[in-house]
């Protein structure tokens, strides 16, 4: 690993492992029906302070982005075969996650299937995917921008939760109690 990355244009860039995210969200998203789609981005009734967080978190991770998809690979290094498996397990998370939600009722909290482990799977499978392909580039700086854009976004799962408690109340309620945000904490 190295703090400033080697960037520049190249076939077997960080933009491989990343364009597997993509692929996997927009074929999902097509197969989806509009109204599921929808509900997975509804953003109403957030507070300003979380969309003022949630775009400076969005910018920090477009940078992120942006090195990743300019920065060689470190292929045949532990950090690529690690980066590699975090893609991958992020991606089978993510899937698994996107199909639990289209399954579910929609005026009901999704609590079905890895909601069981963390009330923000997908979230968590996209970070996943992320943090997989920073510690494939080998950049120490792309993975500190990816912590603080973490940070920052951290208001944009405060806000998705306030919507869901107004929306589905108790029930909601209920749920945040048993299941953590974070995977392993709240």
């Amino acid at each position: 690993m190295e703090f400033l990355p080697d960037f520049r244009l190249g076939w077997l860039n960080g933009w491989l492992l990343l364009g597997l995210l993509v692929v996997t969200d927009g074929v999902l998203f097509l197969a989806f029906q509009k109204n599921t789609v929808t509900r997975l981005f509804d953003r109403s009734g957030w507070k300003k302070w979380q969309i003022v967080m949630t775009v400076i978190g969005k910018l920090l991770a477009f940078v992120v982005i942006l090195m990743i998809i300019f920065t060689p690979l470190k292929l045949g290094s532990y950090a690529f075969i690690i980066g590699v498996m975090l893609v991958g397990f992020g991606l089978i998370i993510l899937i698994k996650a996107l199909f639990d939600f289209r399954n579910s009722v929609p005026d009901q909290p999704v609590t079905q299937g890895v909601y069981r482990v963390t009330r923000h799977p997908q979230n968590l499978a996209s970070s996943l995917v992320i943090l997989g392909c920073t510690i494939a580039i080998g950049s120490w700086l792309a993975l500190i921008l990816f912590v603080v854009a973490r940070i920052f976004l951290h208001a944009n799962l405060v806000g998705e939760e306030e919507v869901c408690l107004r929306e589905y109340g108790d029930a909601y309620g209920e749920y945040m109690k048993q299941v953590p945000r974070y995977f392993f904490f709240s």
